[in-house]
């Protein structure tokens, strides 16, 4: 298996890249990679699938410290390393051979209860993934492959990390999992509950391990899922598939998948939760005879009568044209049109001549706005 790259260098961003800095880096290549602009194309596929699982470490703060400590043996179970993961990704829980219950055991003696409760039904990690979708596609709801990494019951094993499935009872703890150590303290003799390092507190020794998880009775796949996403979610919601996340452990539940959206931006329209906004351009004559208007909407144009004398900036609500409620399609928001009067350029002397002609046939009537500031300016 080829070594992988350090995940700094999949984003192209510095080791000490802000927030925004990583977020903005996965954004260019996630949609330069993505299988829909690259049909067929094995290695944009790869490239995708390492910038997402990049990204899934380096925007998580607790993860990313964890891989600036440990590099990829913190998410990878069958690295065999300090720490074994834990969090979205993909891991296993905590530091091997410590839990806080060992703490306490070696302060006020007695059984500390950490191995035992790492031997009971333990639920599995959740994974997070990441996903682009359109404007159109938010609005409408959509079918999309999506690509992430989780943590499975190796198939050659089953989980239980002997390659002929056969374990045996460990004679160092006798099959708990735990071994008691006694220490001389000012105190007197102090005792306390450990993990056996002879079997990793599991209670059972291998001696066969499983070539393809290493012993490890798990390992770290690549997966592809078409996922239904709802019309009219919005970026940075997320869609939860309970019980598709990483293998649970000693009869545990699967964790869930996380898929967080982003919506790209559309050349029109300005979203505010469920409702929408425009700017449509009308020409001086449409605004001051009045006109039936071309009015883009989700669903194509719509013919829309606008008023003699409308002025610039004057919004015009279309209720129920915005977008679906997510957990309610069946209501909408609203969209609201902006209207800007677009003032005529590059006029020919004959046109100026005309429109100086009207403006002196004008009254005060005509322009109560500019009449109206020069009275209260100078008082008449």
């Amino acid at each position: 298996m080829a070594e992988k790259q350090d995940y700094y260098k999949v984003l192209g961003v510095e080791r000490g890249a802000s927030e925004a800095e990583i977020k903005k880096a996965y954004r260019v290549l996630a949609k330069k990679y993505h299988p829909d602009m690259n049909p067929g194309d094995a290695e944009a596929e790869r490239m995708f699938k390492e910038v997402n699982e990049a990204y899934d470490v380096l925007s998580d703060p607790d993860k990313r410290a964890k891989y600036d400590q440990f590099g990829h043996a913190a998410f990878d179970p069958a690295a065999g390393g300090g720490y074994s993961g834990g969090g979205f990704g993909g891991g296993f829980g905590g530091f091997d051979g410590f839990d806080l219950g060992d703490i306490f055991g070696s302060i006020f003696g007695g059984g500390g209860g950490g191995s035992s409760r790492r031997r009971g039904p333990v639920r599995g990690d959740d994974v997070l993934t990441h996903l682009t979708i359109t404007f159109e596609e938010a609005v409408n709801g959509c079918k999309k492959d999506i690509f992430f990494n989780r943590v499975e019951e190796c198939s050659t094993c089953h989980a239980s990390g002997a390659q002929d499935g056969a374990t045996e009872t460990c004679s160092n703890c006798g099959g708990s999992g735990q071994v008691t150590v006694r220490q001389q303290s000012p105190f007197g003799v102090m005792q306390s509950s450990r993990p056996c390092s002879a079997c990793r507190g599991s209670g059972k020794i291998i001696k066969n391990p499983c070539r393809d998880c290493n012993g490890k009775g798990y390992v770290k796949l690549s997966k592809t899922m078409s996922v239904s996403v709802p019309a009219g979610i919005d970026s940075d919601q997320r869609i939860i598939l309970r019980g598709e996340g990483s293998a649970g452990r000693m009869g545990g539940p699967a964790g869930d998948l996380l898929i967080e959206v982003t919506v790209e931006k559309h050349s029109l329209f300005e979203r505010d939760g469920m409702d929408i906004y425009c700017e449509v351009p009308i020409t001086f004559t449409q605004a001051a005879l009045g006109a039936e208007i071309d009015i883009p909407t989700l669903n194509g144009t719509e013919k829309y009568t606008i008023n003699e004398g409308t002025q610039t900036g004057t919004v015009f609500a279309l209720r129920g044209k915005g977008i679906p409620n997510v957990n309610n399609p069946t209501r909408r928001g609203n969209l609201y049109i902006t209207v800007v009067v677009e003032v005529p350029r590059r006029l020919n002397q004959k046109q100026k001549d005309l429109l100086r002609e009207f403006g002196e046939s004008l009254g005060e009537n005509n322009n109560e706005k500019s009449s109206g500031f020069f009275r209260r300016i100078f008082g008449k």
